[in-house]
C-alpha cells in the first residue's frame, strides 16, 4: 500500500507543531514523525484528499506552515518513529519513556513506558505535561479516576500507579483505544478499563476525578456530562486550551456550580482544576 507523505515545515516550531499535532487528528493520518523543522504526516493514499489551509487554521494562527505532497511506498514506521521520540521528565518525579529507552527506576518516583504509535499524549505535549504535573501533586490513593480522551493512557497510568481505586479511560479514535489497552498492559496496570466512544458513555457511575485534556470547544460542550458524573468533593482536571481560552472555560464551570481551584499555564497552553461543592 502507498503512502501520500505530507512534510510540513512550521516557523516558528513551539507551540505550532503541537498545535499542527491536534489538528492532524482530524484526518485519516495513519503515522506522524518529527523532523527538525516540522514533522512528516502519511496518509494511506486510498484514504487522501487534497489539504489545504482550511485544515490547519489554529496551526497558521500562531505560524508560517508549509507543506509539500509527495507518494511514497509503506515504510517501517517504528523505525522512523524511535528516532526522534525522547523520554521526557516531570518535575523530576515522572519519567515517561519508550520501550527502547533505557529504564531509570529508583531515580524517579514513578516510570511509564509509552509506544504511542498515532495517540496524543506522551507528555511532549504541553498540556499532558500539564496534567501529569497535577497528578504528581494529588492525593489519588482508592479514588475513582476517569481519562477522558485517554490517548496513550499516560494520565490513567499515572493515576493507577498512584494508588487510584476504579481507572477508566475513554477515547473517540478507536485505534487510541486499542493502543490505551496496549499501554496500560505494558505497564502493568492491565485492570484500567479502557472504551471506544466519547461522553454519551457517562452514566450510571460516579467519579472521585475526572481528567479531560482535549480542546476547548469539546470542554466546553461536555463539561455538563464531566459533573453530572462527578461526586460531591471531587476535582475536574481540565486542558487542551490555550491561556486566551481560560475566561471561557472559568464561565462555564462557574455557571454549572464549579469552584476554580487552581491554573498553571505552560509555553501558551493552560490546565485547571476544579472542585464540585
Amino acid at each position: 500500500m502507498n503512502y501520500i507523505k505530507l512534510t510540513f515545515q512550521v516557523e516558528p516550531l513551539d507551540p505550532g507543531r503541537e498545535i499542527l499535532y491536534a489538528e492532524l487528528d482530524g484526518l485519516p493520518v495513519e503515522t506522524v514523525v518529527d523532523t527538525e523543522n516540522g514533522l512528516e504526516a502519511f496518509i494511506p493514499k486510498e484514504d487522501y484528499t487534497e489539504v489545504s489551509s482550511e485544515d490547519f487554521p489554529m496551526t497558521m494562527a500562531v505560524s508560517e506552515l508549509q507543506w509539500e505532497e509527495e507518494e511514497v511506498a509503506q515504510q517501517n514506521w517504528n523505525a522512523e518513529w524511535e528516532k526522534n521520540f525522547n523520554p521526557i521528565d516531570v518535575d523530576g518525579k515522572l519519567y515517561i519513556r519508550a520501550p527502547f529507552h533505557e529504564s531509570k527506576k529508583g531515580e524517579f518516583d514513578f516510570e511509564i513506558v509509552i509506544e504511542p504509535k498515532m495517540s496524543f499524549g506522551t507528555g511532549h505535549h504541553q498540556t499532558t505535561w500539564l496534567m501529569c504535573s497535577y497528578l504528581l501533586d494529588m492525593e489519588l490513593q482508592d479514588k475513582s479516576v476517569l481519562d477522558m480522551g485517554c490517548g496513550t493512557a499516560v494520565l490513567a497510568i499515572l493515576a493507577k500507579m498512584k494508588g487510584s481505586g476504579y481507572t477508566e479511560g475513554i477515547d473517540i479514535e478507536e485505534w487510541a483505544a486499542e493502543n490505551s489497552k496496549e499501554n496500560c498492559e505494558r505497564n502493568g496496570v492491565g485492570d484500567i478499563a479502557i472504551f471506544h466512544g466519547d461522553a454519551s458513555l457517562l452514566g450510571e457511575r460516579t467519579f472521585d476525578v475526572i481528567i479531560a485534556n482535549i480542546n476547548r470547544n469539546i470542554l466546553i460542550r461536555d463539561m455538563q456530562s464531566y459533573t453530572d458524573v462527578l461526586n460531591p468533593g471531587g476535582a475536574l482536571l481540565l486542558s487542551g486550551f490555550y491561556e486566551s481560552d481560560i475566561s471561557l472555560l472559568e464561565e462555564t464551570g462557574r455557571q454549572l456550580g464549579m469552584t476554580p481551584l487552581k491554573t498553571q499555564t505552560k509555553d501558551g497552553w493552560a490546565a485547571l482544576i476544579w472542585n464540585k461543592d
